[in-house]
């Protein structure tokens, strides 16, 4: 995929960056896995905003995406590579030889007309699906199972590759992107490949438009506000935030304040991400 510029004829497109979608073959997704998607602007049930800065947006509809891939055995053709606006990575769309229809995520370097499959028996190829006990060490995936039969839930989106280490027991030691080192259990499945779409990061949306279209309303810093409106509030002129770390709206610390409260798997963590390499 190549990132498209454009001609600066206003101040705002002398910056931006978009997609050519070069890659893309069709242009409307299957009808059959299509639904609605119900906005709900950051709101639970009860109509209190639980996600700061969501609202707007062009209308989507949900592609269903096959993340278990568990028709084992059964060649599938990719007929067309799809844009999808709810994810960063595009669509591969597969039609199995007993004519089911399914999309998963197109990993990079699978074109129309290629074959995947899934099951032990598949082949270690881009695109297709395997148990992890059958994926050879120093293999890139993604799409990686945390508990059989659930479906994919590590490493989907654009880009992104995780990496098998090594093997012990009935665990697999897999480098994610962020760099942590995690145990997976080899009876899981992941599919073979990189995440496709590798210049996402390089779009540049350029304008506050942009922005919107995709669902994300305007965000005001702390220092802009306020003493009773955020922490950082106040003072005359443009001032230190007045503490010794930046705080939440709420006065939670934050921006290096640890998050991560399931100790339930820590056992399974055997290298944090950022931690720095001996």
């Amino acid at each position: 995929m190549a990132v498209k510029t454009y001609k600066p004829v206003t101040p705002s497109l002398r910056g931006t960056t978009g997609n050519s979608f070069e890659e893309v073959t069709k242009s409307r997704p299957e009808r059959s896995l299509i639904v609605e998607k119900r906005k709900r602007g950051g709101r639970n049930a009860y109509g209190r905003i639980t996600v700061r800065h969501r609202g707007g947006g062009h209308r989507r509809q949900i592609r269903i995406i096959d993340f278990k891939r568990e028709k084992h055995g059964i060649p599938a053709r990719i007929s067309a590579i799809e844009y999808d606006p709810n994810r960063t990575a595009r669509l591969a769309l597969l039609n199995y030889a007993d004519g089911e229809k399914r999309y998963i995520i197109a990993p990079l370097g699978v074109q129309v007309g290629d074959t995947v499959v899934s099951g032990p028996s598949a082949e270690v190829r881009p695109g297709n699906c395997l148990p992890i006990s059958n994926i050879p060490v120093g293999t890139q995936v993604h799409n990686i199972e945390l508990q059989i039969g659930k479906g994919g839930q590590l490493v989907r989106s654009a880009g992104s590759a995780a990496q098998v280490l090594a093997k012990e027991g009935d665990y697999a030691q897999i480098r994610l992107p962020s760099g942590e080192t995690r145990l997976v259990r080899q009876v899981c499945y992941a599919t073979v490949g990189q995440v496709g779409n590798l210049d996402h990061s390089n779009i540049k949306l350029g304008k506050a438009g942009r922005k919107r279209h995709l669902g994300i309303r305007p965000t005001v810093r702390g220092s802009a506000m306020s003493p009773r409106d955020h922490p950082h509030g106040g003072g005359e002129g443009r001032q230190p935030i007045g503490m010794p770390g930046p705080k939440s709206p709420w006065g939670k610390p934050t921006l290096g304040a640890k998050t991560r409260r399931n100790k339930r798997t820590d056992q399974y963590i055997v290298r944090r991400r950022g931690k720095v390499r001996r």
